[in-house]
């Protein structure tokens, strides 16, 4: 059985056909399907270039392909090409194929209507949260207030209708986009890390307190993860008498912008843009060299970037958003967009080596959860529930009716 899975992510595509990820998503997390599918088709936004960056990473390979829907960036491109991104989408869908929807996501809405009409059932992996993706200051558009509201919605709805749900929180995303009543439901993260991604043993304690190189992993075309109010924080801090640094892992469109924040809160020398690392022991090796992990973030499923940073045995500091609560204590976290929080909670754990010492510890034990052995099991048991709910239909290409746009 092949397994038809929808997705928001980006990919790149170079003229010999190859499929290139820059941020995630390359083979191996398309891979882990194959443990309960014969094989993979993803449905996702493709742009062609003429040739990949060396920091890309492949996404197809064997038992995995793709279906390239037309490419656009925000809700006005989609707007002005959604009849060809709807086609494409549900010709992407073959009767028989298992289908899997990574929620939110504006292209299940292709797909939805038509499973729907046919009474053929889909599961969703619900991997972020609208609501807090346009909260305030996480986008910038002057109908975000709308799209909240909007895009909260037709989650919950996407979720309703599912046989089938798989979230990456414990807890968060299942109580504010429940499954439908009956519907198999479990949780585990797509974060599931091999043995090399752990440290050893904890830190000990630091020798220099009140000195400290903080970092943060994520995108900057939007301002999702709140570098915008880290930069405040630590311009305030500095000001305060603390000794602090700032490496950024991450690029897009708001680095400029960044930049220019940084220069004005007077952190000049004291702060690094290093655009994207290769996934794995480059970036590794950065969460090595620092000494805080933040990510103060206006939204989240569950922060891959968190849990890695833990595995090294990282102190680590975000806010109360999404499935970060569930990663670390209530006292190493700080309400979004809270700039004198966060400063607070910088200078509180930076001035005591001992308290640092203890959050590596600790952080260290928690992302022992997050191996790839513990998650594995959960994960196929999902797959198996998907596989047998579309068995259960009987469905297959004699059988089910003609819709416009669908291939048989």
């Amino acid at each position: 059985m092949n397994v038809l899975i929808v997705l928001e992510h980006r990919f790149s595509r170079t003229p010999d056909g190859a499929i290139w990820s820059p941020t995630g998503c390359a083979y191996p997390f398309w891979a882990r399907y194959l443990e309960g599918f014969d094989s993979v088709r993803v449905v996702a936004r493709v742009a062609d270039v003429a040739a990949a960056d060396p920091k890309w990473l492949r996404a197809d390979g064997p038992g995995v392909a793709f279906a390239a829907i037309p490419y656009y960036v925000g809700p006005w491109q989609y707007l002005k090409k959604k009849g060809a991104v709807r086609r494409a989408v549900r010709e992407a869908f073959r009767p028989g194929d298992a289908v899997i929807l990574r929620v939110g996501s504006v292209l299940a809405d292709g797909l939805i209507p038509v499973l729907r009409r046919m009474h053929y059932p889909y599961a969703v992996e619900v991997v972020s949260d609208p609501w807090d993706v346009f909260s305030p200051g996480a986008v910038r558009h002057p109908l975000r207030p709308l799209f909240r509201r909007w895009f909260a919605h037709r989650l919950r709805s996407q979720c309703a209708g599912a046989g089938a749900a798989a979230y990456v929180t414990e807890a968060a995303l299942q109580q504010r986009y429940p499954p439908a009543p009956g519907a198999p439901m479990s949780g585990f993260s797509d974060v599931e890390l091999p043995a090399s991604a752990f440290v050893p043993a904890p830190r000990p304690p630091n020798n220099h307190p009140r000195s400290a190189t903080l970092i943060t992993v994520g995108t900057l075309e939007q301002l999702y993860k709140a570098q915008d109010v880290l930069v405040d924080a630590v311009g305030d801090g500095v000001r305060q008498g603390l000794d602090l640094r700032i490496v950024f892992v991450g690029d897009g469109q708001f680095r400029p912008k960044l930049q220019e924040q940084s220069e004005k809160q007077g952190l000049q020398g004291r702060v690094r843009f290093l655009g994207w690392l290769p996934a794995g022991d480059e970036v590794r090796r950065k969460l090595d060299q620092a000494d805080v992990f933040v990510l103060p973030s206006r939204q989240e499923g569950l922060p891959r970037a968190m849990v890695e940073a833990m595995a090294r045995g990282l102190p680590c500091i975000g806010s109360t958003v999404g499935g970060i609560p569930e990663l670390i204590p209530q006292e190493d976290l700080i309400p979004p967009n809270d700039v004198p929080a966060l400063t607070a909670k910088i200078r509180e754990i930076v001035s005591s080596p001992e308290r640092m010492a203890a959050m590596s510890a600790r952080n260290l034990e928690k992302a022992g959860r997050y191996r790839e052995d513990l998650l594995a099991a959960r994960r196929r048991g999902f797959f198996r529930q998907v596989r047998e709910m579309t068995l259960r239909t009987g469905s297959g290409p004699a059988r089910v009716p003609s819709f416009p746009g669908v291939s048989r």
